[in-house]
């Protein structure tokens, strides 16, 4: 996940001796101010909507959010830099430790492992982990719908073109031309 700043854009934090036995059930939203800095953050054009719904409950020496994030973003084609609007629609699993630690190496996860968070002056901060969860749930390389034929203009071959078949036509064009 992304490095957290000092002092998070979108902050939500439960004290620990405010979570009861029974499972609680939270709704967060950022609201504009809030919004605008994670933009920033993690360089998306806008985010017009970032909402959660959650329940939080005690889990294994730790606790455990699972719930469903809601958002409106616009990121920039990696291509043609055009705007390209995505909406995130995503369940999630984040677990809080009071000692998290990193893994040494990396471990492939099944669908049933959390991402996990660690919990800091006894407080998890939901915000927080709403949006680093977006930014995981995102399109790593978001293209405009007409970005192939924007980069065919500007002479970037596809992988077809530009593989060993491509390289072979090329060679048995300008023989047949010679």
């Amino acid at each position: 996940m992304a490095p957290a700043p000092t002092t998070p854009e979108f902050s939500r934090t439960v004290r620990l001796d405010q979570i009861g036995l029974a499972t609680q059930s939270l709704d967060i939203a950022a609201d504009e101010t809030e919004r605008l800095a994670l933009a920033r953050r993690f360089g998306l054009r806008s985010i017009d909507s970032l909402e959660a719904h959650y329940a939080l409950d005690a889990d294994r020496g730790g606790w455990i959010a699972r719930g469903t994030l809601r958002a409106r973003v616009v990121q920039a084609c990696v291509a043609t830099g055009q705007d390209v609007p995505e909406s995130v629609d995503a369940p999630f699993a984040i677990r809080f430790l009071r000692d998290a630690e990193p893994a040494a190496e990396e471990v492939e996860l099944s669908e049933d492992d959390c991402d996990v968070m660690t919990i800091e002056d006894d407080r998890i901060d939901m915000g927080e982990a709403i949006a680093q969860t977006l930014v995981l749930n995102l399109t790593p390389y978001p293209r405009a719908p007409d970005a192939d034929e924007y980069l065919r203009k500007m002479g970037v071959r596809t992988e077809e073109e530009a593989g060993p078949l491509g390289a072979l036509r090329d060679l048995l064009g300008k023989s047949a031309k010679g």
